[in-house]
């Protein structure tokens, strides 16, 4: 089939992203927006855009019945998911197909077997892919768990078969933490992935969790663009992401390149994907899971290889062989060229467990400069609201070396300006000038440990001068544009001098 027209399945950063993409490929974009998003910019930003319907997801975005009509009405050839809603569902996947329209993604059959976690592990360990030592069946019930978790020895995870980001997961310290565990876990998992089936693993001490970036396209070529540190985390959720790892040696690289890239061909994968490993302190890898799409953290990889993914996910969707070149060796791997780091700035208060925070985003100074990039789904005037994932955008810089590359993105963050709500940014800021970061010397329980450090109150110094900015630059934004109709509907947000008044105070703190 020709590919003209895509239908983006999305909304934020990566719906932008994605329309980019489609624009560098020479292909028109269509998107796709829920009442709310009315007046985001990659509504603006692509060639037509498609109303699906009220705030909640499971009437707009997450409605596969719509998408498909919206595609079939404005002339679309295919749909990309991006990451997120409906990318790993096998059943929107299919519905595509049967639509006459090209998923841009893996198909549904790789889809299905590597989102059911235990059905991955045993094509895993068939494909002689190292695996967590654990169940590769669904548990019964708790009895069945605390059986298996003594068989493994404690501490274990029980952990969700569908789904993931964290979401069905709990630590079993004893047997006597069983029960609960097993029943808030499979609560949770029924809530968020419709599907209620648990397993248990093994809990590895203080490992680090490292990921293979993989392309394959319908010729049987899979190629590996080398591996992401992903261990700083909150509550499963990934902060912060760097490519190339301090921890992973070239032979290390080519080891994991080689797992991962038949893990792809264990399930006759094609398009972009990422294999997820821990890494224990002793060098020992284990598979984690697939994601079976294109990640949020995927930048880094684009700076340090010199790919663009989506692109290449585009190319592979409509038939034609990835661009990728000078791959060697039986891993299919590159060789990296540099060193990125991202910050995922969210609509969070980091100095208050990380809750989630809405508002109108008043004021937005982006940072630029050599070796920054900015990928955002927002701008000043949009109403952040807690219907959806409150990743606001995503803030990455690359350096020929991992200290040059903390230095721009030290000076990205203190460029960087939003005023309107509390965001990620001052604890970004912080991380990067942490001692146990800037070593290296990271793993998913480097949250616990520098917690105090990094998450600690700013101090109130220099409320004044920030209040005072904060006001100059909202009344600025005010002379240039006229605010949208959400701004009128609603009075002034005080924690927007909060928000600045903080940023401020950090900076203070720093110098």
């Amino acid at each position: 089939m020709s590919l003209k027209r895509v239908l983006v399945a999305n909304r934020g950063e990566i719906a932008v992203r994605v329309i980019r993409a489609c624009h560098d490929e020479g292909l028109a974009a269509v998107a796709v927006y829920s009442e709310p998003d009315r007046l985001a910019p990659h509504v603006r930003d692509a060639d037509a855009a498609v109303l699906l319907g009220p705030a909640p997801s499971s009437e707009s975005y997450l409605d596969a019945s719509k998408l498909i009509a919206a595609a079939k009405d404005t002339g679309c050839q295919a749909i990309h998911p991006g990451y997120g809603f409906l990318s790993e569902r096998a059943a929107f996947a299919e519905a595509c197909k049967d639509a006459g329209l090209i998923f841009v993604g893996p198909p549904a059959s790789a889809i299905r077997a590597m989102g059911d976690k235990t059905e991955a592990r045993r094509r895993m360990q068939a494909a002689g892919v190292p695996v967590v030592p654990g169940t590769t069946t669904p548990l019964r019930d708790p009895i069945e768990a605390r059986k298996e978790a003594k068989r493994l020895g404690y501490p274990v995870l029980v952990k969700a078969a569908a789904g993931g980001g964290g979401k069905g997961m709990r630590l079993v310290a004893n047997d006597a933490d069983v029960e609960g565990a097993f029943q808030a876990a499979r609560r949770e998992a029924q809530k968020a992935f419709g599907d209620g089936s648990l397993y248990v693993e093994k809990y590895l001490e203080r490992p680090r969790h490292i990921e293979i970036q993989i392309l394959a396209d319908h010729r049987g070529r899979v190629v590996a663009l080398g591996e992401r540190e992903c261990s700083i985390q909150r509550r499963h959720q990934k902060l912060i992401e760097e490519s190339p790892s301090v921890a992973v040696s070239p032979a290390l690289r080519r080891r994991l390149s080689e797992a991962a890239t038949a893990a792809a061909g264990a399930v006759g994968y094609v398009s972009a994907g990422t294999i997820e490993f821990l890494l224990t302190p002793s060098g020992e890898f284990y598979f984690l899971e697939m994601n079976t799409r294109i990640q949020v953290e995927h930048p880094v990889t684009e700076f340090v290889y010199g790919v663009d993914l989506v692109r290449e996910q585009l190319r592979i969707a409509a038939g034609q062989p990835m661009r990728v070149h000078g791959a060697s060796g039986p891993g299919g791997q590159l060789h990296p060229r540099g060193h990125a780091i991202e910050c995922r700035i969210t609509a969070e208060d980091p100095f208050n467990d990380f809750l989630p925070q809405t508002g109108v985003l008043q004021y937005l100074r982006v940072p630029s400069g050599p070796g920054i990039r900015w990928d955002a789904g927002i701008e000043a005037g949009n109403d952040v609201t807690l219907f959806y994932d409150p990743l606001l955008a995503k803030l990455i810089a690359w350096g020929e070396t991992r200290e040059i590359a903390i230095q721009r993105m030290r000076r990205a963050l203190s460029e960087l300006v939003i005023v309107g709500l509390p965001t990620s940014q001052p604890f970004h800021l912080r991380v990067m000038d942490d001692a146990e970061f800037l070593k290296g010397e990271i793993d998913i329980r480097y949250l616990e440990r520098a917690g105090a450090r990094v998450l600690a109150a700013p101090p109130r110094a220099g409320l004044e001068r920030a209040l005072a900015v904060a006001a100059a630059m909202v009344a600025d934004q005010g002379h240039d544009r006229p605010p949208p109709s959400s701004l009128t509907a609603r009075p002034p947000q005080s924690n927007a001098w909060t928000q600045a008044a903080r940023l401020d105070a950090l900076r203070d703190g720093l110098e």
